[in-house]
């Protein structure tokens, strides 16, 4: 039994070997560019591998991907459809995505950049916000990341809000679902986070029509994916003061190239892609799990629906 590995750089790759191993003393675990016997494996781990990375494997059982979305495994044009994929889901994961969350939705809510802009300038300028008791943030999307965030936002006494395609019920959140229903949501939200997931009807979301429907002023938090902002819309709302700040988690190039002017902008704050981050002490033990409960039952919670693409 064989499972090969794939992520972005050598160091990476290796380290994450070197934590399944002793997970999974019973199973041989490679790098996917030198797997050995390819009719002996039967998972592959992965984090955004490249097209057609897949096809030497007759045998692969499933694909675990290294982390909530599947939207880098489904981007491989030439992927084996019929094999199932595994998310990586767990309660450190969501842990660290509440906390970015709550993080900058409070920087919003206080408006922190610009008390940061005035330490710059040497500015001593006290400035009053309501109390969150007082402040609407909407969550887009409500899976196990956005519900969680959602709760965590209702909790520290913000009007939260929560919007899906499909109907959820959340204890002290306002949901909406649906087409019919987006608009009346996005009118009600003076800070906006997007933890949907990426998928044909998602790519672009985040669009000049959809800040328009927002309350003028509104801030807005990507943690998703990069390719839900529609950069330049982005830039003109802010220039027009439509919208007073982003913090932005994802892009759609990562690393975000240095010339980007995401960088350099006052009213954009970026993160390395950092929200919900896992390390691979935390995320082999879910990974080892996962396989060790797919290979015994052939199912596992975390199953995705490549279908609907999450």
């Amino acid at each position: 039994m064989s499972i090969v590995v794939s992520i972005p750089g050598v160091d990476k790759t290796n380290w994450w070997i070197e934590q399944l191993q002793a997970l999974l003393p019973g199973w041989t675990i490679r790098p996917i560019h030198d797997p050995g016997d390819v009719k002996k494996v039967t998972y592959a781990v992965v984090w955004k591998p490249a097209t057609g990375a897949f096809l030497p494997f007759p045998n692969l059982k499933a694909i675990v991907s290294l982390g909530a979305g599947i939207d880098h495994v489904l981007a491989d044009a030439e992927l084996p459809r019929q094999v199932p994929i595994i998310r990586t889901v767990g309660t450190d994961l969501t842990q660290r995505m509440r906390e970015y969350v709550a993080l900058h939705v409070l920087r919003h809510h206080r408006d922190m950049p610009a008390i940061a802009a005035n330490q710059r300038e040497k500015r001593w300028k006290q400035l009053v916000v309501p109390p969150a008791t007082q402040r609407r943030v909407g969550v887009m999307g409500l899976g196990n990341l956005g519900g969680t965030a959602a709760r965590t936002l209702a909790s520290l006494g913000f009007e939260t809000l929560g919007w899906s395609r499909t109907r959820h019920e959340i204890d002290g959140v306002t949901t909406y679902a649906g087409d019919g229903e987006f608009a009346d949501f996005l009118a009600r939200c003076d800070i906006l986070v997007c933890l949907l997931p990426l998928t044909e009807a998602t790519t672009g979301i985040l669009d000049a029509r959809l800040f328009a429907r927002l309350p003028q002023g509104a801030s807005v938090i990507n943690a998703g994916r990069g390719p839900h902002l529609v950069e330049g819309d982005l830039l003109d709302a802010l220039e027009s003061g439509q919208l007073s700040h982003a913090t932005l988690d994802v892009f759609h190039v990562e690393p975000l190239p240095s010339e980007h002017s995401f960088w350099a902008h006052p009213a954009i704050t970026v993160t390395p892609h950092i929200a919900s981050l896992i390390d691979a002490p935390t995320g082999s033990r879910i990974v080892a799990a996962n396989i060790e409960r797919f290979e015994a039952t052939g199912y596992v919670e975390d199953l995705a629906d490549a279908e609907r693409g999450y």
